[in-house]
């Protein structure tokens, strides 16, 4: 299988779970696991002049583990721009890839890959709109995640059984991608032991941290109804006042990005978009405009 195959069927986390309606639930629980067509030798040249781009951004932190988010399928009805968050980790060589969680759809489960900086960012679903955010760490919070992260056993342990796009972040009968992500910060910056109870712990530790994840408004009842026959929806796990108000609170990357500004303040952000002109580089924590358009201060490197 390509890199460019294994990329597109790890582009989404919790995009599906928002993109369901009732008339479309069947096509698209299939369409969540389908191999995307692949892409275009003009569309493979764009995005690795952008993942270059990003590379750069990524050397210039000057750190060996940040947080690194990207866009998936087209949120925006839910002012939504990032849907999957992974742990980005530099090797001996100089090498970058991204630790995280990903659905494997052949064996029905959940899974931990490590990929590399061009397939993380050919997961991005729109080839001529695409968006990814580096959030740069302190140096003794990004030693601590990237310890965390390479421990693989204390990452498998923080791994789920089952998988929920839409997961409740207080539960431990599912885990979405970014959830995963949330467990082993609390791991690392908690300092929690490895232990067959430590996804409760890491959990209870963001409680009290405080993590509060701002509700995502579902603004109809599709998605509930779907989830009651799209495998990979659930709201068993969500309180009923959550379901009832149609406001889910799910862990997103612009919720890991919060709690870790705010655990944080000394951490910075990068925000990198392309288009099929240019890239745009912005710093920052606002965001950069819709559209990828450059701002007062952004810096842009063309496509064309």
């Amino acid at each position: 299988m390509s890199i460019w195959s294994v990329a597109r069927r790890l582009a989404h986390c919790v995009a599906a779970a928002l993109v369901f309606t009732a008339s479309m639930a069947h096509a698209a629980s299939s369409q969540f696991c389908d191999r995307a067509q692949p892409l275009s030798a003009s569309q493979q040249d764009r995005v690795l002049r952008f993942t270059a781009v990003v590379q750069d951004a990524l050397s210039a932190t000057g750190s060996d583990a940040v947080l690194i988010s990207r866009s998936g399928l087209d949120l925006s009805r839910f002012h939504i721009r990032y849907s999957h968050t992974a742990i980005a980790w530099k090797d001996a060589s100089g090498a970058w890839s991204a630790r995280q969680l990903y659905y494997a759809c052949d064996e029905g489960r959940p899974r931990l890959y490590d990929q590399g900086l061009a397939g993380f960012v050919m997961g991005i679903d729109d080839t001529a709109l695409g968006y990814v955010s580096i959030v740069r760490l302190p140096d003794a919070a990004a030693r601590a995640l990237r310890n965390a992260a390479l421990d693989t056993p204390r990452a498998l342990r923080l791994l789920g059984a089952r998988y929920s796009a839409n997961a409740y972040p207080f539960s431990l009968r599912y885990q979405n991608c970014n959830q995963w992500v949330m467990e082993l910060l609390a791991a690392a910056w908690g300092d929690l032991a490895d232990g067959d109870d430590l996804r409760g712990r890491a959990q209870q530790w963001l409680r009290a941290a405080p993590y509060r994840p701002e509700p995502v408004d579902v603004g109809s009842h599709a998605l509930i109804f779907a989830s009651s026959f799209v495998p990979l929806l659930h709201l068993d796990d969500h309180p009923e006042e959550d379901r009832y108000g149609l406001k889910l609170r799910v862990s997103l990357p612009s919720t890991v990005e919060t709690f870790v500004h705010q655990q944080q303040p000394a951490s910075e952000r990068v925000e990198l978009c392309h288009d099929t002109h240019q890239v745009v580089v912005h710093s920052g924590w606002t965001a950069v405009a819709d559209g990828c358009r450059a701002g007062a201060g952004d810096r842009t490197v063309p496509l064309d």
